[in-house]
């Protein structure tokens, strides 16, 4: 899949919850081939830091030629820290869209998301009727939960309690009512693998977006690898690389 690199037109950025941010970018030739589950390379102004940061696609309007990232501040000084500071009207440089996505032509699915594992699901369950969503936040202080409420049925679980079911998402989809679909899931490494056990026990096709450092994301400088079950025919050894063979992998095909 072809990628675009060029100069794009911030639209609106803006907070949504303690430390999460919202970045809408006008970029038609991103938004028109994106698919669920890609991300984007957006590269900061700083001239200190000079590597792209890697943000998933929450949304793409293809219509609208406008791309909706949502990503989590990680620190003072980060690339993060200075896009939450851009300014409508302000032009940015990124690269995408990069990877490849979930799949969209499987049936209903169950998206399981935890924390910043969030956003790139929900383009997915608008372009998959019928589908489920399950959020795991650390409180009751959500993001983007309505926006997942007008387009599928909602789950969410709590670390503290303070909405929906108490503990993980596993939790919360062993409390809800049986559940069916292809479950595609994104967030830390440690949700992944037990979501993954938790689909072969129930014998559900799983789907895993993988999150890892990148430098590149064009798949140069293996900067990214995972362990996989299959030897790569890329690199002759047990790895992929996430930003191009990835981020989303069949759950079997790798170690978590």
């Amino acid at each position: 899949m072809s990628k675009w690199s060029g100069e794009a037109s911030v639209v609106t950025s803006r907070a949504l919850s303690d430390g999460i941010f919202e970045l809408c970018l006008a970029a038609p030739e991103i938004a028109e081939s994106a698919v669920p589950g890609q991300f984007v390379m957006v590269y900061p102004k700083e001239g200190g830091r000079i590597l792209g940061r890697p943000i998933s696609i929450c949304e793409a309007d293809a219509a609208g030629g406008v791309v909706r990232l949502v990503y989590r501040v990680t620190g003072a000084g980060t690339g993060t820290e200075e896009f939450s500071a851009w300014q409508p009207g302000e032009t940015v440089r990124v690269l995408g869209p990069v990877g490849n996505g979930f799949p969209t032509d499987k049936g209903p699915v169950i998206a399981v998301g935890g924390g910043i594992g969030v956003p790139p699901l929900l383009g997915l369950v608008k372009a998959v009727p019928g589908s489920v969503a399950v959020l795991g936040y650390r409180n009751g202080k959500t993001f983007l939960q309505e926006d997942f409420e007008r387009a599928s049925r909602v789950l969410i679980a709590t670390e503290d309690g303070s909405l929906g079911t108490k503990g993980t998402v596993i939790d919360a989809m062993k409390a809800a009512e049986e559940l069916s679909g292809v479950i595609c899931a994104c967030g830390p490494k440690p949700m992944l693998a037990a979501v993954k056990a938790f689909a072969a026990e129930r014998g559900l096709r799983c789907y895993v977006s993988l999150e890892e450092r990148m430098a590149c994301g064009v798949g140069v400088c293996l900067g990214c690898v995972c362990q996989t079950a299959e030897v790569d025919a890329h690199s002759g050894v047990k790895n992929a690389r996430v930003c191009v063979d990835g981020p989303v992998f069949e759950a079997s095909e790798v170690i978590l």
